[in-house]
């Protein structure tokens, strides 16, 4: 396309006012909705509904500035601030698009045609779909009466090359015992990875529950993906990652895209690792407003399995697909059927406002 030089002066006079316009009169507005969708009461993707901590956004705006940039130095100053966290070298950080790439990373690197994954039923499914797509067989093993992983009979399967332990887990937000998992970290062969997701682990409370990380020390083959989606309020922003051995994060980084991240997240993810006051206060409320819930369900009748996470799943006691839709129709969304559950609802946990829309939608719906 052809510009006259008058034509050519007026785009760049428009940039230049665009410029020295103040920050907060273009970013404002992106950051202003903190009101749930006009799409009606979203329950169904365990997101956080308070968002960002006011320090994330913050750091999120002053990051406009370097939009231009590629990300290196802010993953490296991330990197740091998370080994720091951890108690380990940067080396065995990697951060991912969200923990999801970190799943799929590993099911590329561990998983093929001559190597299974092995997980449970139900449990977090992305990383299924990725091993598949390498090949690889995909071996389910049910969950136990209590709805923890049955770690014996999954460590028994032979041909694995790597164990998906989602802990706590999604959907049923039930933990895996320290001592199970412990047992399986101890016995499983070098040769097969173990990939334990602690995505919810801000939200565990249990003493029966602990994060696996200060175990990576002695395990190389042991693998832990965290994520800023849940307890960060960071879902739509993108960002996680792995902590694991020198070794096991060279060849998880090998698979990965060059700057998959962007300084956006990176910078809300920076400012949020040091923000103890918002996971705490996050914590808070979804404790305090779970358990409001759950007492509400059990008072008509209704079984709870025991959550360590910000979400729920509720016995409904029939085929839960007419009450999903029916929740629909009341302007409430929550989660979708899980086929080996399927008389079971998870619920997120949203604001109060949102859980008093939820009980009354579902006490019309569930009657």
């Amino acid at each position: 396309m052809n510009l006259s030089r008058r034509a050519f002066a007026r785009v760049v006079g428009a940039g230049a006012a665009a410029a020295v316009l103040p920050p907060l009169a273009i970013v404002k507005p992106l950051f202003a909705a903190t009101t749930p969708p006009s799409d009606g009461v979203r329950l169904s993707a365990n997101e956080n509904p308070y968002g960002p901590s006011p320090a994330a956004i913050e750091a999120m705006r002053d990051a406009f500035a370097r939009a231009w940039r590629y990300p290196d130095e802010s993953q490296d100053d991330l990197i740091n601030a998370i080994a720091k966290s951890h108690a380990v070298s940067r080396d065995q950080v990697l951060l991912g698009d969200g923990s999801s790439e970190i799943l799929k990373l590993a099911a590329v690197s561990f998983t093929g045609p001559s190597r299974k994954l092995v997980m449970a039923a139900p449990t977090f499914e992305a990383i299924g779909a990725y091993a598949r797509a390498s090949g690889a067989e995909v071996v389910n093993v049910p969950l136990d009466a209590e709805f923890r992983h049955d770690l014996a009979k999954m460590g028994a399967v032979p041909g694995s090359g790597l164990l998906y332990v989602c802990n706590p887990n999604n959907p049923t937000g039930s933990i895996t015992p320290r001592e199970a998992v412990r047992r399986l970290i101890d016995t499983v062969p070098a040769a097969t990875a173990i990939l334990v997701d602690e995505a919810y682990h801000h939200y565990a409370v249990s003493s029966d529950y602990e994060s696996v990380i200060p175990a990576i020390a002695s395990r190389p083959n042991l693998i832990v993906a965290r994520t800023f989606s849940k307890i960060y309020g960071m879902a739509g922003l993108r960002c996680g990652y792995a902590v694991s051995s020198r070794e096991t994060i060279r060849t998880l980084a090998t698979q990965q895209a060059w700057d998959s991240m962007n300084v956006m997240a990176l910078a809300a993810a920076l400012a949020s690792v040091s923000d103890a006051q918002h996971v705490a206060e996050g914590q808070k409320r979804n404790a305090a407003t779970k358990a409001s819930v759950v007492a509400s369900l059990k008072k008509l009748s209704y079984d709870i399995i025991p959550s360590e996470t910000n979400f729920i799943m509720i016995d409904v006691k029939r085929d839960v697909r007419p009450l999903i839709n029916g929740m629909r129709t009341h302007g409430v969304h929550v989660g979708r059927l899980f086929p080996a559950m399927p008389h079971h609802m998870r619920v997120t946990i949203g604001r109060p406002e949102q859980m008093e829309a939820f009980m009354r939608a579902f006490s019309e719906v569930a009657a």
